[in-house]
């Protein structure tokens, strides 16, 4: 398979996807206002949210693939101090969540269990963001170290 014909599978595969998350958009909306349960109801908006931004991203990947974006080593060492320091503060996130979840281990507190765990998953996936962003980072000359 060319390099054409990839992005263009990439693309529709992206484009499908992202009707698939307007569903799932309308889907919790649709869940939170038939409950009055603010548990249920905050879940609803995580994952409304979440799914937004899911779908901004794969509007971005349909982008790059176009050649509409792209990033340079200079872009990136711009804010490269910015983004170390911003890791940090993740890190510290994670430790507080972890914290947290030690207190309310084996407490049968399981409504804040469950919101403390997808706190720090949540903050786990950040820092792997940033994480893999490094990586790019590495691989673009001349700042790859």
């Amino acid at each position: 398979m060319s390099t054409k014909e990839l992005q263009e599978k990439l693309v529709a595969n992206m484009e499908r996807w992202q009707k698939v998350e307007d569903t799932a958009v309308k889907t919790t909306e649709d869940i939170a206002n038939k409950t009055n349960n603010p548990v249920v109801k905050h879940v609803m908006k995580i994952i409304k949210r979440d799914s937004e931004m899911h779908k901004l991203t794969q509007q971005l990947i349909i982008d790059t693939l176009q050649g509409t974006y792209t990033m340079t080593p200079d872009e990136l060492a711009d804010v490269w101090g910015s983004i170390e320091k911003h890791i940090e503060t993740e890190l510290q996130t994670i430790e507080l969540a972890k914290e947290a979840k030690a207190y309310l281990k084996d407490k049968k507190m399981t409504v804040q269990e469950y919101l403390v765990e997808y706190l720090l998953v949540d903050e786990e996936k950040h820092n792997a963001l940033l994480e893999q962003l490094a990586t790019i980072k590495k691989g673009m000359y001349p700042y790859g170290s």
